[in-house]
């Protein structure tokens, strides 16, 4: 578990100082950031980076660009721990919970697990304060 929490601050700080960079002021205590994890086999690795690149990207992008609230989205990928990371900003917990209905979403999430993906829980969290 603590490699999991580690790459997912990573890519929260990294993330949050972009959105810092861009003097994102839509950013208060209401906003969450939501992050989604999966693994793959190391075999899988330019496949996954590919998908992410291509259908992942052209399907999800206008779909996300449709919800209510969105402040931010970010796909990552750790080549060194075969990881995968999705991580949005929201103005409030019901805009982010968009996301477990978005039909587009859950699609890639069937593709992705079809090629063996393991996901763990997707955590939606409260910003409690930022530099």
């Amino acid at each position: 578990m603590k490699k999991i929490f580690t790459i997912a601050l990573s890519v929260i700080c990294y993330t949050l100082s972009f959105s810092q960079s861009k003097n994102n002021t839509d950013m208060n205590s209401n906003t969450i950031i939501r992050i989604s994890m999966g693994y793959f086999q190391p075999q899988q690795g330019a496949k996954v980076e590919a998908m992410l690149n291509n259908e992942f990207k052209n399907v999800l992008i206008p779909a996300i660009q449709k919800l209510k609230g969105n402040l931010g989205y970010y796909v990552a990928i750790d080549k060194e721990k075969n990881a995968m990371t999705n991580v949005s900003f929201w103005k409030n917990k019901e805009d982010a919970l968009q996301m477990a209905t978005l039909k587009e979403m859950l699609d890639m999430r069937t593709t992705f697990e079809g090629l063996g993906l393991k996901f763990i829980e997707i955590t939606n969290h409260q910003v409690l304060w930022k530099l």
